[in-house]
């Protein structure tokens, strides 16, 4: 029996890349798919969005010599890329998928709206939101408080390439130790950048719980939704 009746899942773009430098890699995105499918299959309202880092991040652009709002704006299309890649492999694991933009592109995507989201969530259809928040300047960490708030998810679910929260990067630094559950104000207080400063705030002031996990083991998503002591979470 699953904890969480409706979630946030917020995937990296980097991690759709798989074993490859740059795009998508498809046995990543079928794999992704089917831990989906599963999840849905137990009952569980599943809303994700989706980061672009994989075709484009606005930042090194910037640092490449583009403005800002342009490479911002240039994310939130490489966002909806993936958001399609993720609704095709989705329903061809079986399950119905949504996907909704931040900025209006009919027919690619439905222009988001709340009650429309939380309505096809009740049926049972999986929604991916797509195009960061509409804004530039903040991250698909913050698109993803914020449409977890408002579509009051029970919490926000972060899948990286490392199994939780460690006292420092455990990919440098070996002896790392993994938190199994932290405050926010402890976060504030360590330093420690598991979101941009926005994003963790947005959570901290609406209450909305952070689990953070290593999706790219196949079968974590479940255990984590069962209430697994795997990944870390974060909370008031």
């Amino acid at each position: 029996m699953s904890t969480y009746k409706r979630i946030l899942l917020k995937l990296s773009g980097e991690s759709l890349m798989g074993a490859q430098q740059y795009g998508i890699d498809p046995e990543r995105l079928n794999d992704y798919a089917e831990q989906i499918r599963d999840v849905v299959r137990e009952g569980v309202q599943v809303a994700i969005v989706m980061g672009g880092g994989n075709i484009f991040r606005g930042m090194s652009g910037t640092a490449r010599g583009f403005d800002r709002v342009k490479g911002d704006q240039m994310g939130m299309l490489a966002t909806v890329i993936n958001s399609l890649a993720l609704q095709s492999a989705l329903v061809s694991a079986g399950i119905r998928a949504k996907v909704f933009t931040a900025i209006r592109m009919e027919p690619v995507g439905e222009y988001y709206n709340k009650e429309q989201v939380v309505e096809a969530l009740e049926s049972g259809t999986v929604t991916i939101l797509s195009g960061g928040t509409g804004n530039p300047f903040f991250t698909t960490d913050t698109a993803s408080a914020l449409r977890g708030v408002e579509i009051g998810a029970d919490a926000m679910f972060k899948g990286t390439r490392v199994d939780g929260i460690y006292t420092a990067d455990p990919e440098k630094y070996p002896d790392a130790t993994r938190f199994e559950t932290i405050t926010f104000d402890r976060i504030y207080q360590l330093g420690l950048k598991i979101m941009d400063l926005t994003a963790t705030t947005l959570c901290r002031e609406n209450n909305l719980p952070v689990v953070v996990f290593n999706m790219d083991q196949k079968g974590n998503l479940m255990k984590v939704i069962k209430g697994e002591k795997i990944g870390t979470l974060v909370s008031n």
